[in-house]
């Protein structure tokens, strides 16, 4: 069975895995007593590069680097992800690290709090805003999610370095087809229910999103309040929730091989911000979203509280895939058969605030 490395981003620390199935040993916490909000795992060299976006009380956000599996970090001299002095802004946390297709293969992407979008070209040692995201004439008009306003998801096309999707809280998603030169808005269909015109043409209050296996133009996006699938790369949307027992969640993620194959953890929407019916469930669809099917063993089958943030739903690149999701209960679950059935793998963590997974050949 193949050996992969799970890294689990918690709010007081990183904690990394190696294993494979029911078994896993883990190190850590890397990072101790910083909140570590976003992990990327390049795969794209030789030897997996770990990125990872960790913030300190005192020393405030970093973008921390490790070529050895997190056996050493690096972090640079100079902030790897820095404001210009001319935007009168500073970084408040670093949401994502994304890096990109093959069309792309030293291009990394961090989006961040205040909400921007930074690129990377010598693999995430450092980055420079994406001015023309920031100069956006709808970006002053962005609001504030309840984490922050911020660029929290980043996809790419793995065909043309040209083609960009991001997603903004509160502010909707955003689609660039000239490689980062220009944005539109890309909210036809996704509906913003708290705001007087609940279809505007930006401003909602995008979860997150993940792209097909199979076509690279379909996609799958998480909202508050709403679950929808684009098949034009985010041109227009349409509803796949039904089926599900509520469309509010805030994870969503997309089998690595199988087209029309994603897994998303439905939540109450209501104040209780609770897993939908009380109960421990990922629901998968096989068919693009036409049906949802509830995965449970393995999983808790009493009343549950542990909520799934957005980016602490993954799957590695393994082959069957391995599906992993943590909680606000500390508790990390993974399956290794696609999600048929699940083992619980840590416990007693602090809040996990994301997860990343990617098998480890030779």
């Amino acid at each position: 069975m193949t050996e992969v490395l799970l890294a689990v981003g918690t709010q007081k620390g990183l904690m990394l895995g190696r294993g494979s199935g029911g078994a896993w040993e883990f190190t850590g916490p890397h990072f101790p007593m910083q909140a570590v909000y976003s992990i990327g795992i390049d795969t794209r060299r030789s030897s997996p590069r770990l990125l990872v976006g960790a913030d300190s009380s005192h020393w405030g956000p970093s973008v921390f680097t490790s070529d050895d599996l997190g056996a050493s970090w690096h972090e640079p001299a100079e902030p790897a992800v820095k404001f210009p002095k001319s935007t009168g802004t500073s970084l408040e946390r670093v949401w994502q690290l994304h890096p990109a297709g093959p069309a792309a293969p030293d291009v990394v992407y961090a989006g961040t709090q205040p909400g921007a979008l930074f690129r990377s070209d010598d693999g995430g040692e450092t980055f420079s805003l994406v001015e023309s995201l920031w100069e956006h004439p709808t970006r002053e008009q962005w609001e504030a999610g309840f984490g922050g306003q911020a660029v929290h998801t980043v996809v790419t096309d793995p065909r043309t370095a040209d083609v960009v999707t991001v997603a903004v809280s509160t502010g909707g998603v955003f689609r660039s087809v000239d490689g980062g030169a220009s944005w539109q808005p890309s909210n036809s269909g996704v509906k913003a229910s708290f705001l007087p015109d609940p279809f505007p043409e930006f401003g909602q209050c995008v979860h997150k999103i993940a792209q097909d296996a199979e076509d690279p133009d379909r996609l799958y996006l998480q909202n508050h309040g709403g679950v929808y699938r684009s098949d034009d790369g985010g041109g227009h949307w349409q509803s796949i929730a039904e089926g599900l027992p509520a469309d509010f969640g805030f994870g969503v993620a997309a089998h690595p091989h199988r087209g029309g194959t994603a897994y998303v953890f439905p939540i109450e929407a209501d104040v209780m911000r609770l897993p939908a019916g009380r109960r421990c469930r990922v629901y998968r669809t096989q068919d693009a979203g036409e049906t949802w099917e509830p995965l449970s063993e393995g999983l808790p089958q009493g009343d549950h509280y542990g909520v799934v943030l957005r980016d602490a739903l993954a799957l590695d690149d393994a082959d069957p895939a391995g599906v992993y999701f943590g909680n606000r209960n500390g508790e990390v679950y993974a399956s290794a058969d696609e999600g048929d059935s699940w083992h619980l793998v840590a416990e007693h963590l602090p809040d996990v605030l994301c997860v990343r997974a990617a098998s480890l050949e030779g």
